[in-house]
């Protein structure tokens, strides 16, 4: 049996529909695909991380994003929403409506059992391409994990982990510090 091929999509059809979409998609090489739904944990840790570093960027020039502004990596052509953002001076946007972002210094993405591999994976190669892209944070929502990759001036990346409530991650490029404490603030694991 043979299956109906895709219709294939412009990034201008992909944001045309996304714009008046209830749900969220990613769009790469011409194609949509629905972003899972998040948990409470999920939520939660992306509120603590907006309060976090919003308090410590509050008198620099660098401005926090939830995951509602989507992003473009423009090497690749993947839009995609972070979990969050943080971009310093002005933000670069792909148009007038101000929904695409394209400058970010730092990326961070709360992973689930379902998107880790591709947090992790593909997705962290489409974010390398990002050429002002200094920290890639990722965060566990069912244990004490955060990683952070920060871009090297040779172009490779350095990995810091913590696992503790006690550990805490510099971000040198926004001089901030995202504590575990600070992440995990209320946050309930399962049994």
């Amino acid at each position: 049996m043979a299956s109906v091929p895709k219709p294939f999509l412009t990034p201008e059809e992909y944001l045309r529909r996304e714009r008046k979409a209830e749900f969220r998609s990613e769009y790469y090489q011409g194609e949509m695909f629905a972003m899972a739904g998040a948990s409470a944990n999920h939520n939660l840790i992306v509120g603590n991380c907006i309060q976090a570093l919003g308090g410590q960027l509050k008198s620099k020039p660098c401005r926090v994003y939830p995951s509602d502004l989507r992003l473009r990596i423009s090497a690749t052509g993947l839009y995609t929403y972070p979990d969050l953002s943080v971009v310093c001076g002005e933000p670069q946007l792909e148009s007038d409506a101000g929904d695409v972002l394209l400058n970010p210094i730092v990326l961070v993405e709360v992973l689930s059992e379902s998107t880790e591999a591709y947090d992790r994976g593909k997705k962290f190669e489409h974010y390398r391409t990002i050429q002002g892209l200094q920290h890639y944070v990722l965060i566990s929502q069912d244990r004490y994990a955060m990683d952070c990759f920060t871009r090297c001036s040779d172009g490779t990346w350095s990995l810091d982990s913590c696992q503790t409530l006690e550990g805490r991650l510099e971000l040198k490029a926004i001089d901030c510090l995202l504590s575990a404490a600070d992440v995990y603030d209320k946050v309930v694991f399962p049994s």
